[in-house]
């Protein structure tokens, strides 16, 4: 797996996840029950966990290749663990807000007004 889906795909689904739940809760508060947000909020974690995962084992494989030697000024073997990283990053970060939106499911009725 490639870096791009911790980069693009991790926060669209976080934004996904918050207006999915979101239009979820006249329907839960209807039937008294939390059990498709809370469904639906842990897929999403478990996609980014899942995504996060891949940038992280590019960024140990970009790492462990032998770069140019010290001395050498040419920086483009540099790129694939940095973007590597940021991908990483960016996945770590989209799963915590993930679970940032979980965390009110957990404490919340979906009727409280």
């Amino acid at each position: 797996m490639g870096n791009w889906p911790a980069l693009l795909a991790e926060p669209t689904l976080a934004l996904t996840n918050l207006s999915i739940t979101y239009a979820m809760v006249t329907p839960s508060c209807a039937r008294q029950s939390m059990l498709a947000p809370n469904l639906v909020s842990a897929l999403s974690l478990a996609l980014c966990l899942w995504m996060s995962w891949g940038a992280w084992r590019n960024w140990r494989a970009s790492r462990a290749d032998d770069g140019p030697a010290a001395g050498d000024s040419d920086t483009a073997p540099a790129r694939p663990p940095f973007l590597a990283l940021v991908a990483l990053l960016v996945g770590a970060l989209s799963s915590l807000v993930v679970l940032a939106q979980w965390f009110p499911q957990w404490v919340l009725s979906p009727c409280a007004s």
